[in-house]
């Protein structure tokens, strides 16, 4: 028995999850579900050193889904939530096409993929409501891996008009219901 337990524990290469060609967003987050959150020092860490301490925070997982999954065909965002009241932030990893975001707090349960339109502000609204929470400002970054350097590229401020989000354009303006 104790070594199925061990295998079980075996810790996650990156090149594992960059080479394996059934990778979907669903499958990436099974994968995270007996990581423990602790945050660390350094904005992003290492991805082998999350990999291998399965421990870790939302910036952590965020990143490492929007690099694994990028490279395997998946249109991804990093979006990071300013949250009101809470004095924190919340970084996702949301997949264009399947109009879904993948949140480190939502890892272990079945339903892993939280659903949201495609906008900044839409994205906002619901990582802010799972938090029981209102936002302040949402950011949508780049992080490249060999640079340690994270790039803001859109900012939607929340009481802004969403006619004057920069991606109102793309993804439209609607303004979401925190529950839809």
């Amino acid at each position: 028995m104790l070594p199925l337990l061990c295998a079980g524990l075996k810790a996650l290469t990156l090149d594992e999850l960059l080479s394996d060609p059934k990778m979907s967003p669903k499958k990436f987050a099974g994968l995270f579900e007996d990581f423990s959150f602790e945050v660390h020092p350094f904005d992003v860490q290492d991805p082998e050193v999350f990999l291998s301490t399965r421990t870790g925070d939302c910036i952590d997982y965020a990143v490492l889904a929007d690099y694994v999954l990028k490279r395997n065909g998946y249109d991804t965002r990093l979006i990071r939530v300013e949250m009101v009241g809470k004095n924190m932030g919340h970084a996702v990893c949301y997949v264009t096409p399947d109009r879904v975001y993948m949140d480190f707090n939502n890892r272990r349960y079945y339903l892993s993929l939280a659903r949201s339109g495609p906008s900044i502000r839409e994205i906002a609204t619901r990582v802010a409501a799972s938090f029981d929470a209102h936002w302040t400002f949402a950011s949508e970054f780049t992080y490249d891996y060999n640079t340690s350097i994270k790039k803001v590229v859109l900012t939607v401020v929340q009481t802004d008009p969403a006619s004057m989000d920069p991606d109102a354009e793309r993804y439209g303006s609607s303004r979401p219901r925190p529950n839809s």
